[in-house]
């Protein structure tokens, strides 16, 4: 008579410790999802050496938030091998891109960003400086 009703009183006491246990777990403190919010997205184009920082501004001189930067890359003979990265800003809108190539196709490549109706590029050339850190500001394009 005890051994079915010890059973079933065991399973259920392991139910709970297994739900106690799940819903104790550690959710992120607000510094750990500032932390994480701050860090840098970084693309690994896996081509090369070479590794662009961007901050990304608004015309108010503010950082951009999910701002998209984008890049074609043509290296090697005549261009023949490319890249096409894509990346988006964080919270300070920084976004890095590593792994280019030294020696491009067609010098300098240019990083286009784009938030809503704003936009903006930057023109980077790897092989005068391999490690850069670079601003660029999105503004309203102009009717042409």
């Amino acid at each position: 008579m005890y051994g079915v009703a010890g059973f079933l009183c065991l399973v259920l006491v392991g139910f709970c410790a297994a739900s106690d246990a799940q819903s104790s777990e550690k959710t992120p403190s607000r510094e750990q999802q500032a932390q994480a919010a701050a860090r840098i997205p970084v693309i690994d184009g896996a081509a090369g050496p070479c590794s662009l920082e961007l901050t990304v501004f608004g015309a108010d001189s503010k950082p951009v938030y999910d701002a998209t930067v984008k890049v074609h890359i043509g290296y090697g003979l005549a261009g023949a091998h490319r890249l096409d990265l894509q990346a988006g800003t964080n919270a300070d809108g920084k976004v890095k891109f590593t792994g280019i190539p030294a020696r491009v196709h067609r010098p300098p490549i240019e990083f286009n960003a784009k938030k809503d109706e704003f936009e903006g590029s930057l023109l980077y050339n790897p092989t005068s400086e391999c490690q850069a850190k670079h601003d660029l500001t999105l503004e309203k394009p102009k009717p042409q």
